[in-house]
């Protein structure tokens, strides 16, 4: 399953013309399924880039209230129609009228402002969390998720998500044409090795929105870091459900708008910038 393509391209630069081959990252849809006992339901179309699709499927179901733990789910399958089906342990499918989207997902789509942050209020608990990250980590970041992007590498095309350990280390890094989806696949790889995502640091390389931030929190991640900035309402849920949230993580600089206690700075090399 290629996640991308070589296209022709005239290339233009000053008075010059060529024509050259260009790698495209892949975009196709895919089909969410809900499946409890005997009754099976849509659950969602999103458009992707092909490849981690069940940690795709587990990531969003986690995210979305779905499952809690990996014990609410029974297995989740590719299907011979390209669908992913997402088997639930329960013997009935829940009340899927606040998440089913018939229609396709975006990266802009999903909550809606304050009525979702006060739903979530009623969903999760605040963070509690000792992790602490030294200044120095979080900036080595970038360049860490950065080189290991192998089809950005090829294409410029696509967002990454990855998930490291308080000292650094890379643990898992997925690329996507959705932030969104990225993210669920780092997740959903999380949730399906069982892996503990409450000492992570997850970093994503596009702007901090509610969502993503919302997908952190949800996902009981302390620590969510961005190369780029945050949202006002990204804001606010990070303050609300203690989770840290940093923000132009660019060099070796870094705006904390949430959560700063988990940073450790010091007075020659600060961690947070005004």
């Amino acid at each position: 399953m290629s996640r991308s393509r070589d296209v022709d391209v005239r290339a233009f630069e000053g008075d010059a013309e060529r024509r050259v081959r260009d790698g495209v990252a892949v975009e196709e849809p895919l089909e969410l399924r809900l499946r409890a006992g005997d009754e099976t339901r849509t659950l969602a179309v999103t458009m992707r880039t092909p490849g981690n699709d069940l940690e795709l499927a587990a990531g969003f179901a986690l995210g979305e209230g779905i499952v809690d733990a990996l014990s609410d789910l029974r297995e989740i399958v590719a299907c011979d129609d390209g669908a992913v089906t997402i088997a639930l342990a329960a013997a009935t499918l829940p009340p899927t009228a606040a998440f089913e989207r018939h229609f396709v997902v975006s990266g802009a789509c999903g909550v809606c402002g304050r009525t979702e942050l006060q739903a979530l209020r009623e969903r999760i608990a605040p963070i509690r969390s000792d992790v602490r990250v030294a200044a120095e980590t979080l900036y080595a970041l970038p360049e860490k998720m950065r080189a290991a992007q192998p089809v950005f590498e090829r294409t410029g095309g696509l967002h990454a998500a990855a998930l490291f350990t308080a000292a650094g280390d890379l643990l898992a890094i997925r690329e996507d044409v959705g932030r969104h989806n990225a993210l669920d696949k780092a997740i959903g790889w999380a949730l399906l090795g069982g892996h503990d995502t409450t000492v992570c640091i997850a970093l994503v390389s596009g702007r901090a929105s509610y969502e993503l931030t919302q997908k952190a929190a949800v996902a009981r991640i302390p620590i969510l870091a961005s190369v780029s900035a945050p949202s006002s309402l990204a804001v606010e849920l990070a303050q609300t459900f203690g989770l840290t949230l940093a923000g132009f993580v660019r060099g070796r600089r870094a705006n904390v708008y949430a959560g700063a206690e988990r940073i450790i700075g010091s007075k020659e090399n600060p961690a947070i910038t005004h």
